[in-house]
């Protein structure tokens, strides 16, 4: 059965999203949905396809080059950032991009589709700091007058007054957990005082498992309901294209979004350094091997994009059918959905 309502009230809200992007000198771009080379974030799974190409007769001069295979593999995106930094580089200023994502795996639970809507955008001249107000006000653009700024989820009361808190990944860490994360940046350390705190490092392997682990079952279910928050500063270990933190390089200039417990949007100050990024990326393919995971090439045109990259930027995923889940006051991510998977896998 099919929600007209609801949709109605996506699409409309959809369309206030272009708007506001519009009126603050956005520029709407396309990337494609198909890749030769998805991202190389380590846990995420791309869905792999491949091209069959047509008999050498019919092939055109630019793709019938000696030696090529008759199929190559390409992937669904799990995001379009790579491609929105190479349009960076090439002079486009502040864009968006309105795009169907793919992550294969990530499927069961309210929250997760392997199909999904991410609304990403980028500013130049500007930090992490700066999408935090963009944030602040694309929501409240979207909500439109409600007394107070109070927004009703699931009984619960979020008051959406700006500006909304903001607190650090070592700030939760010793408000919930009393460890402080600077003082135990080896994962011998940090695995003794997490003993120490009584949680659990049961099969973690490195310091990012026991972070993981810890902030999943001892943070995120303890952040405010009643605000929304901005959680910032995440180990440089978790945001391998973000900037590091000047002061402190432990940590990158990296943010997410809650709000009534739920994840909405990842935001970065970018790396634009090419030399920098490929260490990084390099590290991540030898993570990904070691995951046992399919290794991909070093995307080289994303990498000559930075270089080209000027002035300092910052850009922010956000999901968008989470955000519509908020503002319909659903429960669940398939209520704002015509075509969950899950649903089209029950009629198999």
């Amino acid at each position: 059965m099919f929600d007209i309502q609801t949709y109605k009230k996506r699409s409309l809200l959809t369309q206030k999203i272009r708007d506001f992007f519009a009126k603050n000198g956005f520029l709407e771009v396309e990337t494609p949905i198909m890749t030769t080379m998805p991202g190389m974030e380590p846990h995420l799974n791309p869905f792999e396809t491949k091209l069959t190409l047509p008999s050498i007769m019919t092939i055109q001069k630019s793709v019938a080059k000696p030696n090529r295979p008759q199929s190559i593999p390409l992937y669904l995106n799990t995001s379009p950032e790579l491609q929105m930094k190479k349009l960076l580089g090439a002079g486009f200023g502040n864009i968006f991009n309105i795009t169907k994502v793919f992550r294969n795996g990530e499927i069961g639970g309210p929250l997760h589709n392997p199909e999904f809507t991410m609304i990403e955008w980028y500013r130049t001249n500007a930090a992490y700091t700066d999408l935090m107000k963009d944030c602040e006000n694309l929501i409240l653009s979207l909500v439109g007058k409600i007394p107070k700024n109070l927004l009703t989820y699931q009984s619960q009361t979020i008051n959406l007054t700006p500006p909304w808190p903001r607190l650090s990944t070592n700030q939760l860490f010793q408000k919930y957990c009393k460890i402080d994360l600077n003082k135990n940046r080896t994962f011998k350390k940090f695995k003794k005082i997490a003993l120490t705190r009584n949680f659990d490092t049961k099969n973690c392997k490195d310091w990012d498992d026991i972070f993981f682990k810890i902030f999943l079952n001892h943070i995120e279910p303890n952040l405010p309901k009643n605000k929304p928050i901005f959680i910032y500063d995440y180990p440089s270990t978790q945001a391998a294209l973000a900037r590091k933190k000047k002061s402190n390089p432990f940590f990158a200039e990296r943010f997410e979004l809650y709000i009534a417990g739920i994840e909405l949007a990842n935001a970065f100050s970018e790396l634009i350094n090419p030399n920098e990024q490929r260490k990084r990326l390099k590290e991540e393919q030898l993570l990904r091997k070691k995951l046992n995971k399919t290794v991909f090439d070093i995307d080289e045109e994303f990498l000559s994009g930075l270089g080209s990259i000027k002035k300092p930027c910052a850009g922010i995923a956000m999901g968008m059918d989470r955000l519509f889940m908020l503002l319909t006051n659903k429960k669940n991510i398939e209520e704002v959905l015509l075509f969950p998977l899950n649903k089209m896998l029950n009629n198999l």
